[in-house]
Parts: structure tokens; sequence; C-alpha cells
């Protein structure tokens, strides 16, 4: 396993274990441990929750399974967001999905994330859209108080372009240590805005999220992902791959940025074939022949 070293006494593994849908793994809390420690046997130290996930379950079952073994904790990094409040049975108040960066909510979430991952502290914590509606200033008071009580190491963003992460940091005492994006190869978007680029000029490593396309890249019968799945298996072939997934993955991590890509699987198969990905090399001129099969034309 390869680590991102996002700061002095904080690093990430490459290959990042998403429970976005664990709740429809259908494990029991065994197998969820089980998962665990399996990801762990493989280096996988990183675990990426949101409170939202699962209807508001994801945290606690991987919680519960954590409660089973707490001497894992010491051996992961926990990675969780807030900022997002869904219609639910568990808040019929509410009449529509919106964005709360509050910093009462955001202090809220995060005490109740603690008590669903049956953990006393978690490594980051992101706010997982950009506020229209957003106070850079009562963020910072949450970012604080929540790092000078111990319950938060490190604060991050997720989905924020360019200004909204600049509008942010100049709020903030330190230094945000991450933004979470849609990265695929059938997602350019951040590289067309300049995102990735203002991660490489902080020095900020990047999480991807969707790195396969949200399945695009297997089934998906558009033109793009068409492109990009023929050239996949083209390239797949000559670099040795599996599938084309670990084409895909190998795309992410030859960036120069430190992509760390999210696997959002409960089939430890699946988990294993981003892991080997990181064996595989990829020339240039083959990380372009996949830009511009998404693109569609040969890069201007």
């Amino acid at each position: 396993m390869q680590y991102v070293q996002l700061t002095d006494d904080l690093r990430f593994s490459r290959i990042i274990h998403g429970l976005w849908r664990l709740s429809d793994w259908n494990l029991s809390t065994d197998q969820t441990l089980a998962l665990m420690e399996q990801c762990l046997d493989r280096g996988i130290t990183t675990f990426d929750h949101a409170d939202i996930y699962g209807n508001y379950s994801c945290e606690s079952l991987f919680g519960q399974a954590l409660a089973q073994k707490p001497s894992l904790r010491d051996s992961m990094q926990i990675v969780t967001k807030c900022g997002i409040k869904l219609t639910s049975e568990k808040y019929p108040e509410r009449k529509i999905n919106f964005y709360d960066t509050s910093k009462k909510h955001i202090i809220q979430s995060a005490n109740q994330s603690l008590i669903n991952l049956n953990t006393d502290y978690v490594d980051v914590l992101l706010i997982h859209r950009p506020d229209p509606f957003m106070n850079p200033e009562e963020v910072a008071e949450a970012f604080i108080q929540l790092k000078e009580e111990g319950k938060v190491r490190y604060f991050g963003v997720s989905n924020f372009k360019r200004s909204q992460f600049d509008m942010l940091q100049a709020f903030l005492p330190f230094s945000l240590v991450t933004n979470q994006l849609e990265i695929s190869p059938t997602y350019l978007n951040h590289f067309d805005e300049g995102t990735i680029e203002q991660c490489q000029q902080h020095k900020l490593a990047p999480m991807a999220w969707s790195p396969l396309g949200g399945g695009a890249i297997f089934t998906a019968t558009d033109e793009r992902s068409t492109r990009v799945r023929k050239k996949l298996e083209e390239i797949g072939a000559e670099i040795g791959a599996q599938s084309i997934d670990q084409v895909a993955y190998t795309w992410l991590l030859s960036h120069p940025a430190n992509i760390m890509p999210i696997v959002g699987s409960g089939r430890i198969e699946r988990i294993e074939s981003a892991v080997n990905a990181l064996e595989l090399n990829m020339t240039r001129m083959q990380w372009f022949q996949i830009l511009e099969a998404s693109k569609g034309r040969p890069v201007d």
C-alpha cells in the first residue's frame, strides 16, 4: 500500500474504503467487522463516511462493528461529512433537502457522528457540499471549537470549487487538508475548472469519489462511456491489468496530484482490484489516450 502524508501526523492510505452503501450490503455486524479487518490487512487504513449515508444509518453500522473490537481504532483514519439535511422519517419537519453549515448544526452533527461511530474523535471532518447560504465565520468558529475539544483533528471540504475553497480557507487559522471531489475517466470537470491544479498548488491531495463513474465504465451505453470503456480495455491489455476498473484506478493514481480513490464496495475482490492497481504503470501517452477518449476529441 502507498500512503499520502496530509500533515506531519496524519496520513491516508492511497486507496480509501467508502461506506456510502454500507446499509445496502446487508452485512451482519460480524461481517462488517470482518470487512474492516480485511481492508486493514491490505493496508487500507482510511474509511470514508458521511452523516447522511444510508439515510443516517451507515455511521452507526460501522460503529457497532468497531465496538466489537475497539483496538482497531488506533489503526485507522475515519473521515466523515456534515452540512446536508435530508428529508427523512427521522426528521418529519423537513419539507425539502437543504444545506446547513451553521455553527450549531456542524457541532451537533459532529457530536452525533462520534456517538454513531463509537469513537472519541474523527480524523477529518468535511463540509459535504458548498452552501450558498454559508457564513464562513460560523464554520470557522465550529471548526475551532471542535478542534480545541479534541473531537476533530483536521478539516476539509467536499465538492468545493476553487473560489469556494479559497473563501472558507480565508477565515480559518489552520489549513484545510483535503477536497473530496468527483473524479473519474468519465468526469473531468475538476481538471477543466482548475480544482485539481489548486490542490497541487496547496500540496493538498484530493479524495476521489465515484472513481468508476458510478459504474458507467462497465455498463453505460452512451457514446462517451462506450469510448472510454473501449480505450480502458485497450490500455488494460497493454499494461497487464486484470479488469477495466484497475485501468480507471491506475489513471487516477498516475496523476501527480496524489489523487486518493474511494472504493465504495462491500466485496473484498473489488477492493483488492483497486489495491492491485497500485502495482500497475501507465505512460503519459496512455493517460492522454484515456483523456482523449473521454473528451471525444484530441487535446488542443
